[in-house]
């Protein structure tokens, strides 16, 4: 974290070129093990550790906020055991990383629909982010049970029941007032979203947040993903923050 690659990106940040909210498609786990000959599950217990470094490095570079895509509505569809084991990973995560997320002053929070999510997840998760709720450093959001356009409609949803209790006024409805129905209303629009594992797709990763965002895909399976290649898709974000703020064609 000392190199002098570092260097250089933390001065970036002082020249406004590190983006404030980063969103991170977390792809390539099962692909890691399968090429090493081992079960799905090592390669999503090697990827907390990717977990870490990621937020370590987000935290040092002055990133405001940090969202990971951790679960999305469609994995519902893996098997049920495999389902079952990343809600054990994701309840240990909060669990066991809760004193390192203190010393980097980082709020835990979760994005995505309660429903569905085990009990013991859920108490772990809201412990964890009670625990959490006065650091300011860093805000990690663990998008989990999420899809961009389940969002939306739960949004919708929402929004319809105020108007039904007189609560709002179908006239006011602009975007900002939309904006307070989504699932975490102070989530600011992400600026980058980083997908590992090579893969274009958005794959319903926030979708209302990410209208002015960069996109940035790298071959890097998720479990390999170093602070080096953070570094590498900042870049690609400051080259495009340059251009925009100077005018120039892309």
């Amino acid at each position: 974290m000392h190199s002098e690659r570092f260097g250089t990106m933390t001065e970036n940040a002082k020249g406004g070129n590190i983006p404030s909210h980063i969103g991170i498609i977390m792809d390539g786990n099962g692909r890691w093990a399968k090429s090493r000959g081992l079960p799905r599950p090592a390669g999503h217990q090697a990827g907390v550790q990717a977990v870490r470094r990621a937020v370590e490095t987000c935290a040092e570079l002055g990133v405001s906020t940090l969202t990971l895509f951790t679960f999305s509505t469609e994995n519902w569809s893996r098997p049920a055991v495999e389902v079952a084991f990343l809600m054990r990973l994701v309840e240990d995560y909060a669990r066991r990383e809760l004193p390192e997320l203190q010393r980097n002053d980082v709020r835990l929070r979760l994005l995505g629909r309660r429903e569905g999510l085990p009990t013991t997840l859920l108490k772990t998760l809201d412990e964890a982010a009670w625990h959490t709720r006065d650091n300011r450093h860093l805000s990690l959001y663990l998008a989990l049970n999420y899809g961009g356009r389940a969002e939306i409609i739960d949004a919708i949803k929402a929004v319809l029941i105020s108007h039904k209790k007189g609560e709002l006024d179908g006239k006011t409805l602009d975007e900002a007032v939309f904006g307070r129905y989504l699932y975490a209303p102070d989530l600011p629009d992400v600026d980058l979203i980083i997908r590992t594992g090579g893969e274009l797709r958005l794959s319903n990763f926030l979708i209302w947040q990410a209208v002015g965002a960069i996109f940035c895909s790298t071959l890097v399976l998720w479990p390999d993903f170093q602070a080096q290649d953070l570094y590498q898709a900042i870049e690609v974000y400051g080259e495009q923050f340059t251009r925009d703020k100077l005018g120039s064609p892309a």
